[in-house]
């Protein structure tokens, strides 16, 4: 049985894209900032029938990751898929916000990518193979106001998985981004609140060509099919999850 890693996976999309990746017969490693939310996942996923361990892990210190991936590795077995899912934002416009903001969407959004890849590629690369695939944001393919550093940063992600793709396919490893439009879950409804952000939410809302917002599941399908057999051939790709909202070539 394969194992996975998803980080930020407590709640949200990563919760989802845990389940998702357990439904279809992968053991998961749950990790999340909130040790107690990670547990929570993993026994969901057990009672289910699954098999998962879940690990408090921040993105932003290096040396919690290398430990929780020893952690999962010694209860299930090497990490054969990594799902870069953590992320924090807060809506400000660029002209509002100070360095130390931009240190902190820096090193959630861009650098904890950076240090999760690094902590299981090269087993991966030993193994000679593997699939990762980051949640960039379509913030990150086309802008979103409020949203300046945020939307550098998934461009990084974007930028950082093309290249990877093309450092390990060698390897037998694929490297793909799902860059999901707005999607409802607690942090979009974290990072909108206030007056001026509701108004930005209903602005978006009334463009989506399919008429609603985005849930979780729907980005974990997405996850499900690039770690799949069916995606063996699908490398240093981004597959946007927006209901249309954003249709660039």
């Amino acid at each position: 049985m394969t194992t996975a890693l998803v980080t930020g996976a407590g709640r949200g999309i990563g919760r989802a894209v845990a389940l998702r990746l357990a439904q279809s017969g992968l053991a998961v490693g749950v990790t999340d900032l909130d040790g107690a939310t990670a547990a929570k996942v993993a026994a969901e996923i057990a009672a289910a029938g699954g098999r998962a361990t879940g690990v408090a892990a921040d993105v932003t210190q290096p040396e919690t990751l290398r430990a929780a991936v020893a952690t999962i590795e010694a209860a299930l077995g090497p990490i054969g898929v990594l799902v870069n899912n953590a992320g924090w934002d807060q809506f400000h416009l660029f002209v509002e916000t100070d360095p130390a903001f931009w240190d902190r969407v820096i090193a959630v959004n861009y650098r904890g990518v950076l240090a999760s890849t690094h902590a299981v590629v090269g087993g991966m690369i030993a193994r000679r193979q593997g699939r990762i695939v980051s949640i960039a944001s379509d913030a990150g393919r086309v802008g979103s106001t409020g949203e300046a550093v945020y939307s550098g940063c998934k461009a990084a992600v974007i930028g950082f998985s093309k290249a990877l793709a093309r450092e390990v396919a060698r390897h037998g490893i694929t490297v793909n981004a799902v860059a999901p439009g707005v999607t409802d879950t607690q942090l979009l409804h974290d990072v909108m609140q206030g007056e001026r952000g509701a108004r930005i939410l209903e602005g978006v809302k009334r463009t989506i060509p399919l008429a609603r917002l985005g849930t979780p599941e729907d980005v974990a399908g997405a996850v499900a099919y690039l770690v799949s057999d069916a995606a063996a051939y699908v490398t240093g790709q981004v597959l946007s999850v927006s209901g249309g909202l954003t249709m660039v070539g």
